[in-house]
């Protein structure tokens, strides 16, 4: 975290796919060098449904509240001054090469060949007129992940967001559409719909109920609007008091676009 926020960012790349300005660099301080992603807030595309210019600011408040969680489920941001301007800055997360768009959690496959014990989440048909499925893998640390997104009420988690770095982690990236006052959870982690909530993320949520009053609720007031907040803890009391996955919502889109 310290080379993160004190460390000087050289800009070598660009994420040409995201939608927003996504930079790809190494941040130096002293001897250590790190991967980093920088967004800076300059680059943020307006949207109808968020504030603008509060992205990068969504994606510090993700990391908190996974941090204060004890979920481990997000890599390490920072807010702070960059060479385009203020922003987001993450340590960039490796991941094995079949690993590399989420392939490995969550996938595409013929209707047919479903992988054993794997949760089917969405049927489609392919451009040949095949029939296929969204799945992903029923992993314990991809629950744990799935029970964050609850909290911070994602409205953006796609396969491709999703990091199995290989040491038995599942991290989530791309956090800037969260937060919102009001329900726009979107997710291809659909799998565990009316399931109990795995005991990690309980605990977790006791957890966040005695941080909230302490510092990381000074934080999040930094971060988020009042009302925001004010829903976000109402969130986390929903859920100890039904501690379950809900069902998808039948009166909007469940699914973020595209879903891998």
């Amino acid at each position: 975290m310290e080379v993160l926020t004190l460390g000087d960012i050289e800009v070598d790349g660009r994420v040409s796919e995201a939608s927003n300005l996504t930079l790809v660099g190494t941040v130096t301080l002293g001897d250590i060098a790190l991967t980093c992603v920088y967004k800076p807030v300059r680059g943020e595309r307006p949207l109808w449904d968020f504030p603008d210019g509060t992205l990068a600011q969504r994606e510090y408040g993700a990391y908190l509240v996974a941090a204060a969680a004890g979920w481990d489920c997000v890599p390490p941001t920072v807010l702070r001054p960059g060479p385009f301007g203020a922003g987001m800055v993450q340590l960039w997360i490796d991941t094995p090469a079949a690993a590399g768009d989420g392939g490995e959690l969550v996938d595409l496959v013929a209707i047919d060949d479903i992988p054993r014990g794997w949760k089917p989440v969405l049927n489609a048909i392919d451009t040949r007129g095949a029939d296929v499925a969204v799945v992903h893998a029923d992993e314990p640390a991809l629950a744990v992940l799935a029970g964050f997104d609850l909290v911070v009420n994602n409205a953006d988690r796609k396969g491709s967001h999703v990091l199995a770095p290989g040491d038995g982690r599942v991290l989530g990236v791309d956090h800037g559409l969260c937060f919102h006052q009001e329900d726009k959870l979107r997710t291809i982690l659909w799998g565990w719909a009316g399931q109990p909530l795995p005991e990690p993320v309980v605990d977790g949520l006791r957890r966040l109920d005695r941080a909230l009053q302490g510092e990381l609720g000074e934080q999040l007031d930094e971060l988020l609007t009042v009302r925001e907040n004010s829903v976000l803890r109402k969130r986390i009391a929903a859920l100890r008091h039904r501690p379950e996955f809900p069902e998808p919502p039948r009166n909007r889109t469940p699914i973020p676009w595209p879903p891998l």
